[in-house]
């Protein structure tokens, strides 16, 4: 190489041809990168859309930013062009040629008005307001790749929004149909059942989304945070999850009404039964009361309260909802009902239990004497004056009405004792007597 000029030293021929090479290879990645953005599904569909919002703040400039990728694409080939024209007209080209090969291939030869870089809002090297700017091939090519990474980052962006969520929302938003269809039927209606109210909600909110995804898809796009890979993210997918959320929870809803319309006869019926024993309950604990007040003395027996009306109007009430069809009104109903049906029983139990238990008290009595005088008849000691007197006496108070259980447990305990004795085990000292 022998020589400099403006632009450093004076290229040779080797150093000439390797960079035609290298700058023709250039050319075609970038011909071919802008021929795919220009046939990117993305950039047909912003081109195409009536946009809204920050996408169409960015699509402008966008599509400012292609159509000077263009100006300076076709301003680089037609450099390159120019440069290989001076190289092919000589096979050994003179110094003054490889002198202009120098400029055209390092130097800033390429000229280009700065308004159209101001109209991408594209950075210049020299200020903006300049009515023309001067770049060397590696500068254009630098600035180009700048301006296709923004570009492509947008349509990327968009087509990625456009691709996701649509489609998700429209499959979203026939189940939802559906699942109105379905909630009508068993009369799940708004203003009339909270998923109702929900199912209307979440039809309002899938359609404002809808719109703005189609009309502003980069208001549903999450950058990486980090990245700088062009279309870097993912599109937000926050309102969709919370509707689909929203919309099962509904689902689930209806599906309880549902099976309440399945099994509401069978429920019906049990709780009839359940309450119907509970009833008999009551009125054999009270039969049990008379008893008790009539046959044993001293003795405070619990008041037994007669059934609750209440349960049995809101019985007759679900009825009549399973007999209009007011499946959503009849599933908490039945619930309820349930619940206090077998609280009912349970009382019911208890009060027989607790107004029964002088009944139980005296029929252990009868059953310990009775026993004890099996055992002494066994061993033939039956007859035995005391142990005679002691059961006529002990017998009396417990067939009597009505009956002491204080006085009768005392001639029972009597009559151990001596039936202990004569047996030959010693003084009787019962464990629930001693000291």
């Amino acid at each position: 190489m022998g020589g400099t000029g403006p632009t450093g030293p004076v290229m040779d021929r080797d150093e000439v041809d390797r960079a035609l090479a290298r700058l023709g290879a250039e050319h075609e990645a970038i011909e071919t990168s802008l021929l795919a953005l220009q046939d990117h599904a993305g950039r047909r569909l912003l081109e195409g859309a009536q946009l809204t919002g920050v996408t169409k703040e960015r699509w402008q400039t966008a599509e400012a930013a292609i159509t000077l990728l263009w100006t300076y694409f076709d301003a680089y080939a037609g450099a390159l062009r120019s440069a290989r024209e001076i190289r092919a007209r000589r096979r050994w080209s003179s110094r003054e040629d490889l002198v202009e090969l120098t400029e055209l291939l390092r130097g800033e030869s390429v000229a280009l008005a700065g308004a159209a870089a101001m109209a991408a809002g594209a950075p210049t090297l020299h200020g903006t307001g300049r009515l023309s700017e001067s770049f060397s091939l590696a500068t254009l090519v630098d600035r180009m790749n700048e301006l296709y990474a923004r570009s492509l980052d947008m349509v990327v962006a968009a087509d990625a929004v456009w691709s996701a969520l649509p489609a998700r929302i429209d499959l979203l938003a026939a189940e939802l149909q559906r699942t109105r269809k379905l909630a009508h039927s068993v009369g799940v209606r708004p203003g009339e059942h909270p998923a109702g109210d929900d199912l209307e909600r979440i039809t309002r909110t899938l359609t404002a989304l809808r719109e703005q995804v189609v009309s502003d898809p980069l208001a549903h796009w999450l950058p990486a945070q980090g990245s700088s890979a062009p279309g870097g993210g993912r599109p937000d997918t926050g309102v969709y999850d919370r509707e689909a959320r929203a919309l099962d929870e509904v689902r689930r809803e209806i599906d309880a009404v549902l099976g309440v319309r399945q099994d509401a006869e069978q429920r019906l019926i049990r709780l009839r039964d359940v309450l119907s024993r509970a009833d008999r309950t009551l009125a054999e604990a009270r039969t049990a009361r008379g008893e008790v007040l009539a046959k044993i003395a001293a003795t405070e027996v619990p008041v037994v309260s007669g059934p609750p009306t209440v349960l049995q109007e809101q019985l007759a009430t679900a009825a009549e909802y399973r007999r209009q069809g007011q499946w959503h009104r009849l599933s908490p109903l039945l619930e309820s009902l349930e619940s206090k049906a077998e609280d009912e029983l349970l009382r019911a139990r208890e009060s027989l239990t607790a107004v029964t238990a002088p009944l139980a008290v005296r029929a252990e009595l009868r059953g310990r004497l009775d026993a004890y005088r099996a055992k002494v008849s066994r061993h033939g000691l039956a007859e035995d004056p005391l142990l005679v007197e002691r059961y006529d006496a002990a017998r009396r108070m417990l067939w009597s009405a009505p009956c002491d259980l204080r006085v009768a447990g005392e001639a029972v305990l009597r009559y151990q004792r001596a039936a202990t004795e004569l047996l030959g085990g010693g003084p009787y000292m019962p464990e629930d007597h001693r000291g």
